[in-house]
């Protein structure tokens, strides 16, 4: 690859990670956390590369090697090139389009389950849910709860859930996925969802739901996704950060 193809590969590069990191599609990806760290990166990229083209532009006026430009253009190394031009279709598709975030398909193909905190939690790391007609939960605790409290925190409490529609072996789950650093270790955790209210919706929709949890659902044969009965299902936006943490 030549100088100048790497220069400009790593100034597009380092822009693209600087784009995602200000307009927040970096969620897609990591934790908020990260954001920081990618602006930094991305910001010293394109400046490397900056750099770099700037040396070699102030060297070809010192030494403009006519014979050399001459004999480039009968040996075919204009056409070598490229293939090398073609690597910067991945950072432009980056740049112009952001992936989506993992979603439905993720969530079948990866088996649900609760993170390690809850599996060695006892009732006394669930505190009693706060008061109010409706208690809005994350996901992730709503399931942790549910499979893990055996003082039943959750029994007989109307809760809010949002997450996106997952349809899988004859059940409409409701789920979302958890992240400890970044997508490529992401987990799902999911609620099945009774009555069939949620049924006419597609895989990934967002939704909010309001109801109860059927105690004793969640157990480890099921991979701790309790059943849950709702009163109201809502559709929503995505939200701008799509994970649970």
């Amino acid at each position: 690859m030549k100088r100048e193809t790497q220069n400009i590969l790593l100034i597009l590069l380092g822009g693209a990670l600087v784009k995602i990191a200000v307009n927040g599609d970096y969620l897609r990806y990591v934790k908020p956390a990260q954001q920081p760290w990618i602006i930094a990166g991305g910001a010293v990229m394109v400046l490397l590369g900056a750099v770099a083209i700037v040396r070699d532009l102030v060297a070809s006026r010192r030494a403009v090697p006519a014979e050399h430009a001459e004999h480039d253009g009968h040996d075919g190394h204009a056409h070598s090139a490229r293939p090398a031009w073609l690597l910067l279709v991945p950072v432009l598709a980056v740049f112009l389009v952001a992936p989506p975030a993992l979603g439905a398909d993720s969530v079948i193909r990866t088996e649900a389950r609760v993170p390690a905190s809850a599996a060695v939690a006892d009732a006394a790391a669930f505190p009693p849910l706060p008061a109010g007609n409706v208690v809005p939960l994350a996901v992730n605790e709503f399931v942790s709860r549910a499979g893990w409290d055996s003082a039943g925190t959750l029994t007989g409490r109307t809760v809010s859930l949002t997450g996106f529609v997952v349809h899988t072996d004859g059940s409409t789950l409701l789920a979302r996925l958890v992240i400890s650093c970044c997508a490529a270790d992401a987990f799902p955790v999911t609620v099945r969802l009774r009555g069939g209210a949620a049924d006419h919706l597609p895989s990934d929709a967002w939704i909010q739901v309001t109801g109860e949890v059927v105690p004793g659902t969640a157990t480890k044969d099921n991979s701790y996704t309790p059943d849950f009965t709702p009163t109201s299902v809502t559709p929503v936006p995505t939200p701008k950060d799509p994970y649970e943490y």
